[in-house]
């Protein structure tokens, strides 16, 4: 069965940014859509114009607060209700991620419980960008589209001067990411080992390889209080490294994030617009996927392969 030619691309509030810059690099204006508030607090998404029969994409990241993903789900229901032929949840950062597992006892596995909610809602297919873990793919029993931040930050690297590079994982959950930009790049990798007693607090780090007189990139999928990658940053640089930097897709940036930052050895974050900066840091650049989004829309629409916007293998 052939899909609908009419391409609706709709947002939620916590997006709206981003969703601004892919309708832009699309080519047409985001549909019409207000949210109606209680004084109580709840509201009600309200699509403003017909559906019917056309082809959605509703862009929303679902960082916190629990409201952008409830939004996401009710828009989604508000659009099925209303007679959409094929809905695709546009979501460049997936929150609750992190809880892809039960890793202590009586605790649930949130990020699947969000795909469970996505299909619930109504949505046929999810694209999203760089999960916390990729067999969160799994997780969903409709079409997933996982576009790869590596998309942004290489090219971003290959116009920089960095000499003698070497990629960083800050810790062992990163290893594959580094290792792929490492490859295209020819260049050495490390590992930062770390160990935490509790969430968001390291006990102790230790260097894997050697890093002196070398320019030091570190990548990972998110930077959230900036612990990790600021106690990572601080031990390249006490073994010799010459600079630190660091490519996190999603920028979190929560707690003392900002402060860790400032203080610490890290000369430039390069992250992406997925989630808005809270304050602006001279340390910090923000790069748009908001091109690349439009790109995978249409590659969607059309029946294309989006493996063609990957510049490197599936990280």
């Amino acid at each position: 069965m052939l899909l609908p030619t009419d391409v609706k691309l709709f947002t939620g509030c916590a997006t709206q940014y981003l969703a601004e810059d892919i309708a832009d690099h699309y080519g047409q204006h985001l549909g019409k859509m207000e949210v109606l508030r209680f004084s109580d607090g709840e509201f009600q998404p309200e699509i403003k114009e017909s559906v019917r029969g056309s082809f959605v994409f509703i862009i929303q990241s679902t960082a916190p607060p629990a409201d952008n993903l409830m939004e996401l789900l009710m828009m989604i229901d508000a659009v099925k209700r209303a007679s959409a032929d094929y809905i695709v949840a546009v979501i460049p950062y997936f929150g609750y991620a992190r809880q892809d597992r039960k890793d202590r006892p009586r605790v649930g596995i949130a990020a699947k419980l969000v795909a469970n909610l996505l299909t619930a809602a109504g949505a046929d297919r999810v694209m999203t960008m760089d999960l916390h873990a990729g067999q969160i793919q799994g997780f969903f029993d409709i079409p997933l589209d996982h576009l790869n931040g590596s998309a942004i930050f290489l090219p971003y690297v290959k116009k920089q001067n960095w000499k003698n590079l070497c990629f960083a994982s800050p810790d062992v959950g990163s290893v594959k990411r580094a290792r792929i930009y490492a490859q295209y790049f020819n260049a050495d990798m490390v590992i930062c080992d770390k160990y935490r007693k509790k969430a968001n607090e390291i006990a102790e780090m230790i260097l894997i390889g050697g890093v002196e007189g070398k320019d030091v990139v570190l990548v990972d999928d998110m930077i959230d209080t900036g612990g990790t990658l600021c106690n990572a940053s601080n031990l390249l640089m006490e073994k010799g490294a010459k600079s630190v930097r660091a490519l996190c897709t999603h920028a979190v940036l929560s707690g003392k994030a900002y402060e860790n930052i400032e203080k610490s050895a890290l000369s430039e974050l390069i992250v992406t617009n997925t989630i808005p900066l809270k304050q602006e840091s001279k340390k910090i650049k923000v790069l748009s996927v908001g091109k690349l989004f439009a790109q995978a829309i249409r590659n969607t629409h059309e029946h294309k392969s989006i493996n063609s916007l990957f510049l490197t293998q599936s990280i």
